[in-house]
């Protein structure tokens, strides 16, 4: 589990294919001292396992991974992301609970200044429209971020000048396609919902 609290933005300087996955090498932040092969660290949001840390962080994306987030060779070399080692009890959580398991992508629709702020506009996911919800919480590329508004086919979010500072968002154009994941507890809950009076799972 994360936090949505982006502790360092970093390059991929190395994309390997290898049958269905791609193994990425990524510059190493000086504050991951305390790294253990097995680990979890959230990429852009997504969780993936330190199989090396030696010099930098190498992590190998699975089958599953590159279809639901679109990952290539191609558009994953030379990426900046967003990173967030796993979250330990005792911790302080100053976003919120964030799983790791990525809903998908979707596509930056516009982006407005706001003085020191930056609203970004989102498309809402086919199907997702029922985690959506005003002030509710949201994950974008690893970003713990409160829904501001939501408009018939969209959804925007406020980035205020240290989320502009310490997170990739900032550097995302319209058209640029980012990873979402709905709110982890609303989607168990719904799902719940849905098996209430049946025998199924007992």
């Amino acid at each position: 589990m994360f936090t949505g609290i982006v502790e360092s933005t970093q390059k991929i300087i190395h994309v390997q294919d290898k049958d269905q996955s791609i193994v990425v090498r990524i510059a190493k932040p000086d504050l991951y001292n305390d790294l253990r092969i097995g680990d979890s660290i959230a990429v852009n949001g997504v969780c993936l396992t330190v199989e090396d840390f030696s010099e930098d962080l190498v992590f190998t994306l699975g089958f599953e991974t590159l279809k639901v987030m679109g990952w290539n060779k191609s558009n994953l070399q030379d990426r900046v992301v967003n990173l967030e080692r796993s979250l330990r009890f005792g911790d302080r959580i100053h976003g919120h609970l964030v799983s790791g398991h990525a809903d998908g992508t979707i596509p930056l629709v516009k982006r407005e200044l706001a003085g020191d702020c930056l609203i970004l506009d989102f498309k809402t996911p086919a199907g997702f429209a029922q985690y959506f919800w005003k002030k509710g919480s949201i994950t974008i590329n690893g970003v713990s971020l409160t829904l501001n508004e939501i408009f018939t086919d969209s959804f925007s979010v406020c980035l205020i000048p240290e989320t502009l500072r310490k997170t990739n968002l900032e550097k995302q154009s319209v058209g640029d396609l980012v990873s979402f994941e709905c709110d982890y507890f609303m989607k168990g809950f719904l799902n719940a919902r849905k098996y209430e009076g049946s025998n199924v799972g007992l």
